[in-house]
């Protein structure tokens, strides 16, 4: 008997690890635990039976048949206590699981957002709304990616957004704000067109309405609804505020469409040729990081100021080119057409050039390729020329210093710069203060000791900024964020003996923009990018030590003049960045790189970016790679055929040969220069760089662990 109740038991225990189904398993077992019950109790009757018959004999067949009994009772109560509680656990699973696959299920107990208090005007009565615009990066990113666009195409967007908002907006029966740049109106929303994204609503009387540089009642905001057929651009609505819940995912998902409106789409995002292409990777995420990232302060205000700039201009061409396409006849070949036709062509080669500029900006990888315009300040800075009293200014830059320091800064430099009588000396305790405190042909000594900087060192005039002791004694140091550390607009500056520290900047340490800079002996410690040497400015750079740059060590654009000699470059992501932009008017930099040392740079020592024509060079396979085509021979082959050229053609043409001679000699030069490096990581980039001429001397430069190679170019 014991042992069927052991095994009717176990059939138990078995059927509840066999069937999923936790209602199932209930109601199976549901008989076989009542015959259990039944069978304990034919147990215990069968043990008093034979306590009566065989008397004490049997007490231990009892006390055993009992404690199996309690036994096997204790596991069946824990038994099916288990199962209630997997149940409960099971359920809860449920609707955890259903919360985090289905984003449009949502508590109505109580609503999960805050509220916005609208800013009332004077006779204003319009209610609250709710807060949304403060929702986080990978909140939008999530929405957008999981939601909303999925890997729609450009000319997808559209359908695959109406779908998105029929899934969660209310379909009717809500107010609403609609929100001009003109008034604010309060609605109630009727209907809901999902197809073309716009709501029906009827106004809610008596008229709530806050208007700005105008005047509007209840008439004329009616006769507005109905000339617009009582529909609106559903993201022109912000939902009113309720404490219910109930509108929560409408309010979300009107925030979503807003913000994609107006912040992420183009108006010739549709219009894209190639519209075979997931929209969300190549436009909304990194329009979307842009956002944030300016949004955050990563952004230099000049990089913000001309992309906005270039925004403006890209919508104003493209408004112009839809104009001109309109106009434009099929079927006619008349002389208007074809001057139509002309006039559109000039603008879609247009409209295709600030595309391709708002597509650098908005890639974090290639932002800083297209250079930014200056900021605010620095555009504000004008140099101040000469004194009109004709006085020059020695400005001491110092907290403290010592009898020893005063007497050797007396005799090693006052002395000999203030000998003569127009000449004064001011003393000061900060670098900056001293430097706007300068006018052309003053000199500023700063002497040792760290000086900490927040704001961004101009220098509109030609003055010399000299520290007086080692580099590394003499330190100014910037921690907050803002423009480049220094800026540079003179037409003749000095830097020397100065070790500049950058901290949380967001823009380069020194940009030099136009004028000449001589940096010698300096130390320069970056943050971002490094020396940055704009178009027509001139940057002469020597025995200095530049290293830290998130970027580029010296980034050189077309038309500039760049001179770096005996200088150390090493811990940047590149070395040198050489810019040949596509569209650029200027002529190609002239470089002069001398026994320069670049080293473990996470990149390319050196490395010339330019735009993607589809010439691609071949890359070495190896560093030992013959590249003896570089040597190329002594002439020219144009030159080989000169003995058939008649004598007074060699006499009209000796200075254009000579001039060829010249030029091929030293392209030869250079090339033999090069190939004695036996470190090359593209040896074609190297043979670019000197066809294009861009290098005027490139001797005795050492190139050391660099993780991708002492030479490259970068195609975007």
């Amino acid at each position: 008997m014991l042992g069927l109740v052991v095994f009717r038991l176990w059939g138990l225990r078995k059927d509840r690890g066999g069937i999923d189904s936790t209602s199932r398993w209930k109601k199976v077992n549901k008989e076989k635990g009542t015959r259990l019950w039944k069978d304990c109790a034919t147990v215990l009757g069968f043990s008093c039976v034979l306590c009566l018959t065989w008397g004490l004999a049997s007490t231990t067949y009892i006390s055993l048949s009992g404690i199996y009994v309690f036994t096997i009772l204790n596991s069946l109560q824990a038994l099916f206590q288990n199962e209630e509680e997997d149940q409960d656990e099971s359920e809860s699973d449920d609707d955890d699981d259903g919360s985090s696959t289905d984003q449009f299920k949502t508590e109505k107990s109580a609503t999960r957002l805050q509220r916005c208090e609208h800013q009332r005007g004077v006779n204003s009565s319009l209610p609250d709304t709710f807060q949304t615009s403060h929702l986080l990066f990978y909140e939008r990113f999530k929405a957008y990616q999981d939601y909303m666009l999925g890997d729609c195409k450009p000319s997808e967007v559209k359908a695959f957004t109406a779908d998105y908002l029929e899934k969660v907006l209310e379909p009717s029966d809500w107010l609403a704000q609609w929100s001009t740049d003109v008034f604010d109106v309060l609605v109630e929303v009727r209907d809901v067109d999902f197809k073309n994204l716009k709501a029906c609503v009827e106004l809610v009387l008596p008229l709530q309405c806050d208007c700005r540089g105008c005047e509007l009642n209840e008439d004329a905001m009616k006769s507005l609804l109905d000339a617009t057929q009582h529909k609106v651009p559903l993201h022109e609505l912000q939902v009113v505020y309720d404490e219910s819940g109930d509108f929560d995912q409408t309010a979300i998902a009107l925030e979503h469409l807003r913000f994609f409106y107006e912040h992420i789409w183009r108006l010739w995002d549709e219009e894209d040729e190639d519209d075979d292409f997931d929209y969300f990777v190549r436009c909304v995420e990194p329009r979307l990081r842009l956002y944030y990232d300016i949004l955050e302060g990563r952004v230099p205000a000049g990089l913000v100021a001309e992309y906005q700039f270039l925004l403006k201009n890209c919508s104003q061409c493209f408004k112009q080119f839809l104009v001109v396409r309109s106009s434009l006849s099929t079927d006619s070949d008349s002389e208007l057409d074809n001057v139509s036709m002309v006039e559109g062509l000039k603008l879609y080669d247009q409209l295709e050039m600030l595309k391709r500029k708002l597509h650098i900006i908005e890639n974090p990888l290639l932002r800083y390729v297209l250079g930014c315009k200056g900021n605010n300040k620095q555009q504000c800075v004008q140099s101040r020329g000469i004194r009109a009293s004709g006085i020059k200014v020695i400005h001491v830059v110092t907290v403290s210093c010592s009898n020893i320091q005063l007497q050797s800064l007396l005799s090693d430099r006052l002395q000999p710069l203030g000998s003569s009588e127009d000449t004064r000396i001011q003393f000061h305790t900060d670098p900056v203060a001293a430097v706007d405190s300068c006018h052309q042909g003053d000199v500023v000594i700063v002497l040792p000791g760290i000086y900490n900087v927040s704001s961004s060192i101009f220098l509109p005039d030609s003055i010399s900024i000299e520290g007086f002791g080692l580099p590394d004694e003499v330190v100014i140091e910037k921690k907050n964020k803002g423009g480049s550390f220094l800026e540079s607009t003179g037409a003749d500056v000095t830097l020397s003996n100065i070790k500049f520290i950058q901290h949380d900047a967001i823009e380069g340490i020194l940009c030099v923009r136009q004028g000449t800079l001589n940096m010698e002996n300096c130390v320069l410690q970056c943050e971002t990018t490094g020396v940055i040497v704009r178009t027509s400015a001139q940057l002469t750079m020597k025995m200095c030590d530049l290293y830290g740059s998130k970027g580029a060590g010296v980034e050189i654009y077309p038309g500039s003049v760049c001179s770096l000699v005996g200088n150390g470059i090493h811990h940047c992501k590149d070395g040198i960045l050489i810019k040949d932009f596509a569209d650029e008017l200027d002529v190609m930099p002239s470089i002069t790189m001398e026994n320069n040392v670049i080293h473990n740079n996470e990149g390319y020592g050196v490395i010339v970016v330019k735009p993607n024509t589809g010439e691609h060079y071949r890359v070495p396979l190896d560093r030992s790679e013959d590249i003896s085509f570089l040597e190329g021979p002594a002439e020219p082959t144009s030159s080989s055929n000169s003995a058939d050229i008649q004598p007074e053609s060699v006499e009209n043409n000796n200075n254009t040969d000579r001039g060829v001679a010249s030029t091929s000699s030293r392209k030869l030069q250079l090339s033999r220069q090069l190939s004695r490096n036996k470190e090359w990581s593209c040896s074609r980039a190297v043979q670019d760089m000197v066809d294009r001429q861009i290098f005027v001397s490139l001797q005795g430069n050492q190139f050391r662990r660099n993780n991708k190679g002492d030479f490259g170019t970068f195609f975007y």
